[in-house]
């Protein structure tokens, strides 16, 4: 009888969750669920009924909607994503009620009123991706809406979806503030800082050679690194920047997203050996172009370039040019190309890894006192012993040696400090560590990568609250981070017990399905959500089939043994093996 009942269509599902539900049931439960059932039905149930849609169930802090349109569904999500923040003005921070939600457009089984298969597992999954205040949506809803719906979406690509078969492509719509006149609400502004801001775009590659577009890629990165130097300037990190390349976006949208007034675009063109650039730096809020320059040099010279554009720049936004100590330069431009292809593939995969640490070894044969080369050697050789199960010895020696090499060969550059901070610290060497941090930080204040990191080691010393400031730090500089970002915040939001914070950080897609997957496996354990936590953790060993505990707390430092003693706790619940 219940297959004579059943029915199959296609839908848009809408799946909406409150976040921290258990943390505001904690602070005033009887307040909590108030408000939230005027919310549904002030809120909620007009706008499902104005775009025709319906509540298939309401499930304590979960609901689950129904349209026969994915515009109906998006515009809904939009604009109740908006009503919520207008009702939380006023409202204390941790008394917010805050939603995450997500959209499927697939074919659902009708049985008895409720909805059953893929279409609705995506729309779920979907909503656990999303962070508060965000919509994140299928590829199914944004082939529909693209051109119907006036909403940004970032790609975040193809997502694995727990029982189901294929990945989904998602895509995100930020939506973390209204907006006037009925329209789909903007990303909040972030507030400028009190010193010249900017951001350096991704310089275009005039070259008809493909090849060419590393170098300009290594020539807007170096441009980036010599004005962060500045203590007298707010620089955006690299990775933020990046994140628009080969993007049409208005320029004023950009500086609104990154919070700076400033940016620098230009393009270069490398062949016959000369090198061509044109540079022009925007006042994004008045629309003036402060300076534009041209330069047609020798490829010999190519630094020589960046460091008059650098100048010219900080004389432009400072007034008065303060010069930096000098940075160690590669004496060969093969060697310097080979390094800045090995940039792009650090910090990523075993693979990547292994792929740099050949480049980098070319270019060390080719420079020898090439200090770049040597630290980002040194960071590869250490993250593949550490985390990508290579071999200890020699990596392990090699690496602090490589990493010694790069400070003693440049000592003011503020890359080579983290990077043998962050291996001392795992050596247990905790003096030593600080000192080269604090020599980082001094050199450039602006070198995102430096805080970001040095979170984890303060973690490991039991200041979890000072390492998520210093994470907070790293993602003002860089406001579009790589995932391990994410995975430095929810190790310490993990460590102080804000467990629903760290299953919010560690299903970022910048950092899920990472590993920093162990991590919100034992974070979903610690919720009690076990059958989670252990899928979680399966999932993880899949892709790290020779991790154990005793293994991995054996080669970590933790001054903090009741912070070692926590997270083995996480791990031996969700299941990984001892």
């Amino acid at each position: 009888m219940a297959e004579e009942r059943a029915q199959r269509r296609l839908a848009a599902i809408l799946a909406a969750d409150v976040v921290g539900y258990s943390r505001l049931l904690d602070l005033d439960e009887q307040g909590t669920l108030t408000a939230l059932k005027r919310r549904r039905k002030e809120i909620l149930e007009p706008l499902v009924r104005d775009r025709h849609g319906r509540v298939v169930k309401v499930m304590g802090d979960g609901v689950l909607v129904e349209f026969g349109s994915a515009v109906n569904a998006v515009s809904c999500s939009v604009e109740l994503q908006k009503r919520m923040m207008a009702a939380n003005e006023g409202l204390a921070f941790d008394r917010q009620i805050n939603l995450h939600i997500g959209i499927n457009l697939g074919d659902v089984v009708v049985e008895d009123g409720d909805l059953f298969g893929d279409g609705v597992v995506v729309a779920v999954r979907l909503q656990a991706m999303a962070e508060a205040g965000d919509i994140c949506v299928s590829g199914s809803v944004y082939d529909q809406v693209k051109r119907k719906l006036e909403c940004d979406f970032d790609e975040l690509g193809p997502q694995a979806i727990k029982n189901v078969a294929e990945p989904v492509s998602v895509y995100r719509i930020r939506l973390s503030t209204s907006s006037e006149g009925g329209g789909p609400a903007e990303k909040a502004p972030l507030p400028l800082p009190g010193k010249p801001s900017i951001a350096v775009l991704p310089f275009t590659n005039m070259s008809n050679d493909p090849e060419q577009e590393a170098f300009v890629d290594g020539l807007t990165e170096d441009l980036i690194t010599d004005l962060s130097r500045n203590s007298e300037l707010f620089v955006i990190a690299s990775n933020s920047a990046f994140a628009y390349k080969g993007r049409h976006v208005d320029v004023r949208r950009i500086a609104r997203d990154l919070g700076v007034r400033h940016l620098l675009e230009g393009s270069a063109r490398r062949a016959a050996g000369r090198v061509r650039i044109n540079a022009q730096l925007i006042d994004a809020i008045g629309g003036n172009h402060l300076w534009a320059e041209r330069f047609d040099r020798s490829l010999e010279d190519i630094f020589a370039v960046q460091d008059e554009v650098t100048g010219k720049i900080v004389e432009a936004l400072v007034g008065r040019l303060t010069a930096a100590p000098a940075r160690n330069r590669p004496s060969n431009l093969e060697a310097y190309d080979l390094c800045v292809r090995a940039r792009a593939l650090g910090l990523q995969t075993a693979l990547t890894a292994k792929e740099a640490i050949f480049l980098l070894n070319r270019a060390i044969a080719l420079d020898l006192e090439y200090a770049e080369a040597h630290r980002w050697l040194a960071l590869n050789l250490w993250l593949g012993w550490e985390f990508w199960d290579e071999p200890m010895d020699p990596n392990r020696a090699s690496a602090l040696a490589e990493a010694q090499q790069a400070v003693e060969l440049d000592p003011n550059d503020a890359g080579n400090r983290w990077v043998l901070g962050v291996i001392l610290g795992h050596e247990g060497r905790w003096a030593e560590s600080d000192a080269e941090f604090a020599a980082a930080h001094k050199l450039d204040p602006n070198h995102a990568d430096a805080w970001a990191m040095q979170a984890e080691l303060t973690t490991e010393n039991g200041r979890p609250a000072e390492a998520i400031e210093q994470v907070r730090k790293a993602l003002r500089l860089n406001p579009h981070p790589p995932g391990w970002y994410y995975w430095m915040l929810g190790q310490a939001q993990y460590a102080i017990g804000d467990y629903e914070s760290a299953v919010q950080t560690l299903r970022r897609p910048e950092t899920y399905r990472t590993t920093s997957r162990r991590l919100l496996a034992a974070s979903l354990a610690q919720l009690g959500r076990l059958e989670e936590a252990r899928w979680e953790a399966e999932m993880f060993m899949i892709s790290n089939p020779h991790f154990t505990i005793r293994h991995w707390s054996a080669s970590q430092p933790f001054p903090a043994e009741d912070v070692r003693r926590h997270i083995v706790e996480g791990y031996r619940m969700a299941g990984l093996p001892e």
